[in-house]
């Protein structure tokens, strides 16, 4: 999330198993596999700016060798005074599994809060 709001959405990528199942409100369908991961997030580089990242009540869950993330996310826009001109409120849930190289995403779901954006 840090590499996120400049515009780098390749970070995901990295950390995300081959089996990844990646659930998006701006898809129709959940993405299956990392190979079809990757053009997903190809595509949006570049693309995804914010200034503002608040990460609300995050909780984990350790089972095991895996673990469930989830919190709600604000990401908000500021003009030059500072203040916030576009907020975007979303729901996250992640299932993460302890593999050889470190904790690995198998599961990502986002969606909006209320199911629209601010």
């Amino acid at each position: 999330m840090e590499r996120w709001p400049n515009g780098d959405s390749m970070g995901f990528l990295e950390l995300s198993a081959g089996e990844i199942c990646y659930v998006h409100p701006a898809q129709t369908r959940p993405i299956i596999g990392l190979e079809s991961y990757r053009p997903f997030m190809q595509q949006l580089v570049g693309q995804v700016h914010f200034d503002r990242s608040e990460f609300i009540d995050p909780q984990v869950v350790l089972l095991g060798s895996a673990a469930m993330l989830g919190y709600n996310f604000r990401s908000s826009v500021l003009d030059p005074a500072g203040r916030v001109t576009s907020r975007t409120p979303w729901n996250y849930t992640g299932v993460f599994v302890l593999r050889e190289a470190g904790w690995k995403i198998i599961h990502s779901h986002w969606s909006f809060i209320h199911g629209k954006i601010e």
